[in-house]
């Protein structure tokens, strides 16, 4: 199954950025405001399918494109365990404030949970730092093992790129469970 989506990422016609961070575990990331959740990690999400994509707006054309697309996903597949999580990274010039996110969310009917990136800080982490990176709207696809197993670089979902995202998001959700570590007791040999 893995090295199925790892070709599927490697065999676009242009290399694609990012390739190098597929088949690594997905960093921690930081957010001071969850907006339709309550705060949410990748440790309390292990066993979950989830997809991160970075937004902001209302100047994003790419953001509001691929809006529907993410709502879709969420309320389709979110019982079989998908999580569908925005990151806010603010590019407007007026000052960042909640009422501002929620409006472009109403905007954009986003329903997941969404997130602040406070000054980028995770998003630099995960996709900025140290490239000089065409987009900052990407979006991550992680296994249930917290893998990184696909990455759309930024901009908005072509038609054949949105239907590889969800090919790939039921291909991970039918993927065997990962089995928990035993329990070691005192004692025990």
């Amino acid at each position: 199954m893995i090295g199925s989506i790892n070709a599927m990422t490697e065999t676009s016609s242009a290399p694609q950025e990012g390739t190098e961070l597929i088949g690594t575990a997905a960093p921690a990331w930081e957010a001071v405001e969850w907006i339709n959740s309550k705060p949410l990690t990748l440790d309390q999400l292990r066993g979950k399918v989830v997809l991160v994509r970075w937004w902001t707006g209302p100047e994003c054309p790419y953001c509001a494109a691929s809006a529907p697309n993410l709502t879709a996903w969420h309320q389709k597949y979110s019982q079989q365990g998908l999580v569908v999580i925005g990151f806010y990274h603010h590019k407007s010039p007026t000052p960042l404030s909640l009422a501002h996110v929620k409006g472009l969310m109403e905007q954009y009917h986003l329903t997941f949970p969404i997130a602040i990136d406070p000054g980028w800080q995770t998003l630099k982490r995960w996709w900025l730092d140290g490239h000089d990176r065409q987009w900052t709207s990407v979006s991550f696809l992680i296994d249930r093992d917290g893998m990184i197993r696909y990455i759309h670089p930024g901009g908005s979902y072509s038609e054949t790129e949105a239907n590889a995202i969800e090919a790939l998001i039921l291909q991970l959700l039918n993927a065997p469970q990962p089995k928990a570590l035993p329990s070691i007791h005192p004692g025990s040999s």
